[in-house]
C-alpha cells in the first residue's frame, strides 16, 4: 500500500471522481466544491491509494480582530477499507504543516464522544494536547 498525501486543488480536482467508501458523508457537490477550491481560507488534503481517494481532511484557516489565525479542522474521513493504517494521522499532521506554513498559531478540532476510533487517530498525532470536554450547540438552518 502506498498512500500519496496532496493537497486538493483545481488542477488534481478529478481525484474526487474516484473515493472510497465512507469518505465523505454524501456525494460531490459541484458548485460547493468550486466555492471551496475558490476560496484561499480552506484546505483539503487527500490521501489516495492507486488512483482511488481513500482518506479526506478540510481544514479552514480562520480570523479573529482579537487572535492570531488559527486552523480548525473540519472533518476527517478514511475508507472503511483503509481505517486503521495512519492514514487519518498522517491527513491531520499534513494539515498541521500547512496551518505553520501559513502562519497560524493554533491548530484545533473536535470530535463526538462516543467517535473512539476518532480519538485514538487524534490522539496518535504527535506533540497534541490533552482533549477537553465542551459542549456543542447547533442549528439546523434546512427546515
Amino acid at each position: 500500500m502506498a498512500i500519496n498525501i496532496q493537497i486538493l486543488t483545481a488542477a488534481n480536482q478529478d481525484l474526487l471522481n474516484n473515493i472510497g467508501d465512507e469518505v465523505f458523508d454524501h456525494d460531490i457537490l459541484p458548485d460547493q466544491l468550486r466555492a471551496f477550491l475558490d476560496d484561499p481560507r480552506h484546505v483539503m488534503c487527500l490521501a489516495t491509494d492507486t488512483e482511488m481517494v481513500v482518506g479526506m481532511a478540510s481544514a479552514i484557516e480562520y480570523f479573529h480582530p482579537d487572535k492570531e489565525p488559527q486552523l480548525f479542522i473540519n472533518e476527517v474521513g478514511v475508507a472503511s477499507t483503509h481505517r486503521c493504517r495512519g492514514i487519518g494521522r498522517e491527513l491531520i499532521e499534513k494539515l498541521i504543516d500547512i496551518g505553520e506554513d501559513r502562519g497560524c498559531v493554533y491548530v484545533w478540532l473536535g470530535t463526538d464522544m462516543d467517535n473512539l476510533p476518532a480519538q485514538a487517530c487524534f490522539k496518535a498525532v504527535p506533540e497534541g494536547e490533552n482533549p477537553q470536554t465542551f459542549l456543542l450547540y447547533e442549528w439546523d438552518l434546512e427546515d
